[in-house]
């Protein structure tokens, strides 16, 4: 294979876009979720406790499929680009970095929600999070531009159904649901064009519905 992909097969990379702007929202709101709730608030803190580990779950899901298929491809294809590749690669390890630490201070405040504890966590999520944006952004700035020239649209896809496959039958909905929430009916439709006909109509009928009660239960509206 030449180290351009023919336009027919090149990837949609709008596909990352829309799940970046997911990761962008839900980490942004997390500190503020932890901080309001009141100390002692054990149910409260589960809920919080268990999203973070949702949308850090789906993350590494994320991560993993670039790691095993996107950067492989990028260093065999993409030179002079491959530094920057490697900077994507180490930036992975620094936002893994946070997230290990975030582990061990979630299951502590969970288990005893104090302001203090819960303070620590959300500074550490602020610092996660801008981690993580800095990240994703020179992704889509730099790394996205030579998907179009480098992947083809199957490798692309690849990454996806890694992701699919991972999913437990309870993340499904949520995490679709959070990637759908702000979709205009175009990104929608392209979101869901690579599951199969029983997974698109579970997502726009009970998947929905779950979805729309996790997140009234989280926000409280």
């Amino acid at each position: 294979m030449t180290a351009t992909t023919p336009t027919a097969e090149r990837p949609d990379i709008r596909e990352m876009v829309v799940v970046h702007r997911a990761f962008r929202r839900e980490f942004g709101a997390s500190p503020a979720y932890v901080r309001e709730v009141a100390p002692g608030d054990t149910a409260r803190a589960a809920l919080v406790a268990d999203h973070l580990r949702l949308v850090m779950g789906g993350l590494e899901m994320h991560h993993t499929g670039e790691d095993v298929v996107l950067w492989p491809l990028l260093l065999e294809r993409a030179a002079p680009s491959t530094g920057l590749v490697e900077t994507m690669q180490a930036q992975h390890h620094a936002v893994d970095g946070y997230a290990d630490q975030v582990g061990p201070l979630l299951a502590a405040w969970e288990r005893g929600p104090t302001v203090e504890a819960g303070e620590e966590l959300a500074a550490l999520i602020e610092r996660f999070t801008a981690a993580l944006v800095e990240h994703l952004d020179l992704e889509e700035r730099e790394i996205l531009p030579l998907c179009l020239h480098h992947v083809t649209a199957a490798e692309w896809a690849s990454m996806g159904d890694h992701g699919v496959e991972k999913m437990t039958k309870r993340q499904l909905p949520l995490l679709f649901g959070a990637v759908l929430e702000e979709c205009d009916a175009a990104e929608r439709r392209l979101m869901v064009s690579h599951l199969p006909a029983p997974v698109r109509l579970f997502l726009r009928t009970i998947g929905a519905w779950q979805y729309r009660r996790y997140v009234t239960a989280l926000r409280g509206r």
